[in-house]
């Protein structure tokens, strides 16, 4: 059997390959029609997810524990899969503060292959080893492999190669089996059935993929003091948007004034979770830094040890 044989055999037997025959001819079906179809199809998406959700727990636990010590976070994956990773990662700094450096989105064929494919690029494992050895990945840190149909050699070249540095590993995958749940140390197989395009694993796998790195960046950060209760404290005020929700998030942790917000933000520098500190804490912008180092940023923490020197103002 030639290469080109043998993979077609393999693409047969994915889940996210299959034809659906019922939906032969849905380039007839009205605009509208089509819309329902494929909105019924993104609504079985979640529930496929909900059945992984205490693999992604004990993954997302086993992650913090790494970040806390200094670790980073890698998404490794072609083409969809990967652009998912860099979405995922490009989005941290500004939500979390995170370091660009701390959750980093790796795609086969580099930077440009966000924007145009880069042919054979996710057929080569020796890429993505040599992308991980770039990054001198160690033991506190994590590499999320992420591909739809899980036999993406770049993306179980990145996990195998992780491992073999004593990272931690988590394979992401659509198809239940798959090379790369296996190849990892916590493998989350969400399966999500045929596409309605056959094989364009962009749809519901690329859906998937993205409810699936929200939770683990998400749950992540809360883990490593990254929010209070459910507020971002940690965000970077990096335009004008961003600086009125900082604003309204020191109100909604604290109730108090404008003009004491505009106080408590002026004397910590802009810095959210250090301003609430200042108010309910009742320290100064100097002393609200020393307390959340000591806390590594939690701010719970953090409240508690001003609370034994201090008067607290009541949160809302």
């Amino acid at each position: 059997m030639t290469a080109y044989a043998e993979l077609r055999a393999q693409l047969a037997t994915l889940t996210t390959e299959a034809f659906r025959p019922e939906l032969a001819e849905i380039d007839r079906l009205s605009t509208l029609d089509i819309a329902r179809t494929m909105n019924a199809e993104d609504a079985t998406v979640p529930a496929a997810v909900a059945a992984r959700l205490p693999q992604i727990a004990a993954a997302v636990d086993a992650i913090a524990v790494r970040m806390a010590r200094g670790g980073r976070l890698v998404y490794a994956g072609a083409g969809t899969a990967g652009r998912m990773g860099v979405l995922d990662a490009s989005e941290c700094p500004p939500t979390f503060n995170t370091d660009p450096s701390e959750v980093v989105g790796l795609i086969a064929g580099g930077p440009s292959a966000m924007v145009k494919a880069v042919e054979g690029a996710e057929d080569s494992a020796e890429s993505a080893a040599a992308d991980l050895a770039a990054l001198d990945i160690g033991p506190d840190d994590t590499v999320v492999g992420i591909s739809a149909s899980g036999r993406t050699p770049y993306a179980i070249g990145a996990v195998e190669a992780a491992r073999a540095r004593g990272a931690l590993t988590v394979g992401l995958s659509c198809n239940a089996g798959s090379a790369l749940a296996a190849a990892a140390e916590h493998g989350i197989e969400v399966v999500v059935g045929p596409e309605l395009l056959t094989g364009s694993t962009r749809l519901k796998a690329g859906t998937a993929q993205k409810l699936v790195l929200n939770l683990i960046s998400t749950i992540t950060m809360i883990r490593l003091g990254k929010t209070y209760g459910n507020l971002m404290v940690d965000m970077r005020s990096s335009n004008e948007k961003l600086r009125a929700r900082a604003r309204r998030i020191v109100s909604l942790a604290t109730g108090a004034p404008d003009e004491e917000i505009e106080a408590a933000l002026t004397a910590t520098g802009g810095e959210v979770k250090n301003a609430v500190l200042v108010i309910l804490g009742g320290v100064d912008g100097e002393e609200a830094a020393e307390l959340l180092a000591a806390s590594r940023g939690h701010l719970r923490a953090a409240l508690s040890a001003a609370a034994t020197t201090h008067e607290p103002h009541e949160p809302r």
